[in-house]
């Protein structure tokens, strides 16, 4: 029966979730965004490129630093608690975007104003590592398993609004005020913003209700363990997890390099490269950033009737059969970006909506957050932090379809791994072995693996 105090504990634990989750993503978004206006704050101003590269190289850091994050935090989260974390997680955002926000110029302190802002961003780079699991984690142990695939689309979704809005902001701060302003006060306005918000979205989650999941496994473990015996070590679990460690990498590949192309890159290669006008590509990509928003719930409600496989590798095949034909749309046309980005969106959000869900309900509650937060951070770090980079590499050496030649081998890995996945539709999470094999049973090393995590407790 549902309650009234049950009711307030889930909107609370949804919109406390979704606030700092588009935070994240607002932060991402505003960096990249305004890079151009405070690069010379942070670097010598003689030199207007190398500032603006350094910047690029402060911004790389970030994801230099996920993967450490994801260990940390992943750990912590499966240790002391989902709500504990994601209130660190929000908290070391918030921190980070202040303490650019509010730092003194090159002009002022020279060479600290650099270093800074490094200090800056690795924090928030490890809070990234742990940020999106953690969500994942709690959401997926909040919701019923009957609608945790609509549960799960929320991290998207908010993390998608929140993009958008940094993208919003730069057009009205740039249409507002003049490029002097912009370059000496104007860019600090976002991430003063941004770090007032995470206070914010640090008070909403130290009032959101920790996992019944979370607090009954720790319970039980405590209970069982006793002080003489080894304690877990979170190594040694994801070692005996391996299977669905690389099922994560295997899932993130594709998901996240198409990502990149379709939802970030389109709109910046139109603009640099094909001279595209700013203000009509930003108004396409918002509009094609509100369908997205829009898809996601209703792929989340599908995968949660007919089952996650499905669902994702209609999104995988779906974005392998389209590649070609849409990418031929960017042509510096605002139009055509925006039904390219619209007519991937169909098929990316199948994928994205549904696979924080995926990526929790491979593991048991005790090893949940850290066995998805390390594989996923490695992987988009190594292909998605590398996307930018490879796609003006590859394209200018061996010709404009050789990233999506790229692209489309590892949507084909994601999908084989997809198609070599146990169904998950449904699961009751828990530390058992029995919730793992369901009603069609995992993979014969699995099903081990699962067994010596349970006696391990």
């Amino acid at each position: 029966m549902t309650t009234k105090s049950s009711i307030e504990d889930n909107r609370r634990a949804l919109v406390g979730s979704g606030f700092g989750n588009a935070l994240e993503w607002f932060d991402w978004s505003i960096y990249a965004t305004f890079a151009p206006f405070f690069a010379s704050s942070f670097f010598n101003a003689d030199d207007p490129v190398s500032a603006f590269l350094f910047t690029l190289v402060v911004f790389a850091v970030g994801f230099v630093g996920r993967p450490i994050g994801g260990f940390v935090f992943g750990r912590l989260s499966d240790r002391i608690g989902r709500r504990t974390t994601m209130s660190i997680t929000v908290g070391l955002i918030a921190a980070g975007a202040l303490l650019i926000g509010l730092s003194p110029n090159y002009a002022t302190i020279g060479v600290f104003a650099s270093v800074l802002l490094l200090v800056a961003r690795l924090t928030q780079g490890l809070a990234y590592g742990g940020e999106q699991p953690a969500v994942g984690s709690y959401l997926s142990e909040r919701a019923p398993a009957k609608s945790r695939g609509l549960w799960s689309s929320l991290i998207y979704s908010s993390g998608t609004v929140g993009a958008t809005a940094g993208l919003v902001l730069g057009g009205i701060l740039s249409a507002l005020l003049s490029t002097e302003s912009m370059n000496d006060w104007g860019w600090r306005i976002p991430f003063v913003i941004a770090g007032l918000g995470g206070l914010y979205a640090l008070w909403m989650r130290r009032n959101m209700p920790e996992t019944e999941q979370f607090t009954e496994q720790r319970e039980d473990a405590a209970a069982k363990t006793s002080a003489a015996e080894k304690k877990p070590s979170v190594l040694r679990d994801m070692w005996i997890m391996r299977r669905s460690v690389l099922q994560v990498v295997g899932m993130t590949v594709g998901m996240t390099v198409a990502y990149y192309y379709w939802v970030v890159a389109a709109s910046s290669y139109s603009i640099s490269v094909l001279k595209a006008d700013p203000t009509a590509i930003l108004f396409a990509g918002t509009c094609a950033n509100l369908w997205f928003i829009a898809l996601l719930p209703l792929w989340g409600m599908l995968s949660d009737r007919i089952g996650r496989r499905p669902v994702m590798l209609i999104g995988y095949i779906g974005l392998i059969i389209t590649a070609f034909p849409l990418s031929t749309l960017i042509d510096g046309d605002p139009l055509h970006l925006f039904f390219a980005m619209a007519g991937s969106a169909v098929f990316m959000t199948a994928i994205v909506s549904i696979a924080p869900a995926v990526f929790c309900e491979l593991f048991p509650t005790r090893v949940r957050t850290a066995g998805v937060a390390v594989p996923l951070a490695v992987a988009t770090s190594i292909f998605g932090g590398t996307s930018l980079y490879l796609q003006t590499w590859l394209s200018t050496t061996f010709g404009a379809h050789a990233f999506l030649i790229y692209m489309t081998v590892l949507l084909a890995i994601s999908a084989f791994t997809i198609f070599m996945l146990p169904e998950t539709k449904g699961r009751e999470l828990s530390d058992d072995t029995d919730s793992f094999t369901g009603a069609r049973r995992a993979p014969r090393g699995q099903q081990k693996a699962m067994r010596s995590l349970a006696g391990s407790k």
